[in-house]
């Protein structure tokens, strides 16, 4: 493990003030430049993997009920316990108008190398438009890969590909995407891509088709794509369906492939470019989960982007040539397990509870017919909530706590953080008192996140690092800088 510290007055030079100055530029700041044997042009490939609004609580549930349930720790966990050669450090993910970071701005900042304010992507102030990493990447000849659980088009795949002025854009995101002819690209967000639902008209589809990339909209054809041929892969309208609800779904299995799975066709595919690769694999619903308050949800799709590292570790086994880093954008709602009951001995019991969900959040909406958009649902009943919710968590709440859920779609719930009055977190606050896990709200948060490296160029960065500078970082180490235009 790199052992490379910052001093205390470099830490409060470069770290806290880059907080404090939101988007300046800091004179004399940059990566460590150590003499090693890690030299520009030493990693071939990069593979920049991402669990967006991962809060470090959400990192420790993860592997709580991992080792519960599998009997096992997480494979980020167990990366930090091994003695293979990584970096371990934080990050500040200040965006450039809050210390409070959007997906889009967060991942611009590694996209392009500067801060951008929230909402936007690779776009500056005053219009300036900043070329994205992977345009970098394939101008020099490597291939290039996004892979999400999310809309293809949403913010975090979009901050490595894209240029617009508001991350809503998507039609356009994925307009660029055709354009620009990357050669991997797989998640959900087919309604971006057909004419008959986008505002322009436009078929995307068969722009991608007549460019010689193989369209897959099931997990089967996915499997059979040819390899050598560029892939859009488009697994459902918006976003793919959260893990736990995957699970108990045999038709979702049939057809949606897990984010896993996706990952490894795209490593497999993209290493046969000889001149290397630039993979950024986004486990985009763990952001939702926590917006949504809903803990498996969370914890479940926390895993399954857990088992891409263990891809991604058995991939760069015994290689030297791939720089891979390993974060979140943002922390978002910071859950964490409470201690409950005499010496806090009932929390783990309460915790193992969770093993037996079989539905989201997202899924009692659909059964009630709520969007989280909507202002109130007046139809619902205490009766039907108890029966959905305990057909999602196995859990039987009282009439009284059912009558709060009820109260919050109403509109009638008042809590004294008003970020906490919304169904979402009304009914994660009555399951806390089960599974005693507990959120502080339902936003992005301004913590500093967690930050793992290995490969040629780790050893680079500092113990505490701006985020703008893992851009720097991965054109420096790949030799790509003079396509940075």
């Amino acid at each position: 493990m790199s052992k490379k510290n910052v001093s205390r007055k470099e830490f409060l030079k470069t770290g806290m003030l880059s907080t404090l100055a939101l988007g300046a530029p800091l004179a004399g700041r940059g990566l460590h430049r150590p003499a090693g044997p890690s030299l520009p042009g030493d990693a071939k490939s990069v593979i920049f993997l991402v669990s967006d609004g991962m809060s470090s609580g959400t990192l420790a549930l993860a592997d709580l009920v991992k080792q519960q349930k599998f009997g096992q720790a997480s494979n980020w966990m167990q990366l930090y316990a091994s003695d293979r050669k990584f970096h371990r450090g934080l990050m500040d993910m200040a965006s450039l108008d809050s210390v409070v970071t959007g997906s889009a701005s967060a991942a611009s900042s590694w996209g392009c190398g500067r801060r951008i304010e929230n909402g936007r992507v690779n776009w500056g102030p005053d219009g300036e438009q900043y070329k994205p990493v992977c345009q970098i990447f394939r101008d020099a000849g490597k291939a290039t890969g996004l892979v999400t659980s999310t809309r293809i088009t949403h913010a975090t795949p979009a901050g490595f590909a894209a240029n617009v002025p508001s991350r809503e854009m998507e039609d356009e995101i994925a307009q660029q995407y055709a354009d620009r002819e990357y050669d991997l690209l797989l998640g959900g967000g087919l309604r971006h891509f057909e004419g008959h639902s986008r505002e322009d008209g436009t078929d995307l589809l068969s722009q991608f088709s007549r460019k010689g990339y193989t369209i897959a909209q099931t997990r089967e054809v996915l499997e059979r794509a040819p390899a050598d041929e560029r892939l859009l892969g488009l697994f459902h309208d918006s976003h793919l369906p959260y893990v736990v609800d995957h699970a108990t779904d045999a038709g979702l299995q049939r057809t949606t492939p897990t984010l896993v799975e996706m990952a490894e066709q795209a490593l497999n595919r993209l290493d046969r470019n000889e001149n290397g690769f630039l993979l950024q694999v986004e486990g985009g619903r763990v952001d939702h989960a926590a917006h949504a308050n809903d803990p498996a949800g969370l914890v479940y799709d926390q895993i399954a982007f857990d088992e891409v590292i263990r891809s991604v570790l058995d991939f760069t086994e015994g290689r030297d040539d791939v720089l891979v880093l390993l974060t979140t954008d943002h922390g978002n709602a910071n859950p964490g397990l409470s201690g409950l009951g005499d010496g806090y001995r009932d929390s783990p019991g309460m915790l193992e509870t969770l093993h037996h969900y079989r539905h989201s959040f997202e899924w009692i909406y659909e059964q009630l017919g709520y969007h989280w958009s909507m202002v109130t649902l007046d139809t619902i009943t205490v009766s039907r909530i108890r029966e959905l919710v305990h057909e999602a968590t196995q859990t039987a709440i009282s009439r009284s706590e059912a009558e709060m859920v009820a109260q919050a779609f109403r509109g009638e719930f008042r809590a004294p953080f008003h970020d906490r009055q919304w169904p979402g977190a009304v009914l994660a606050g009555v399951l806390a008192n089960y599974n005693g896990i507990y959120f502080v709200g339902t936003n992005h948060t301004a913590d500093f996140v967690e930050l793992a490296a290995w490969g040629p160029g780790s050893e680079r960065i500092p113990s505490f690092v701006r985020n703008t500078e893992l851009f720097e970082l991965m054109v420096d180490m790949a030799a790509v800088r003079e396509f940075a235009g």
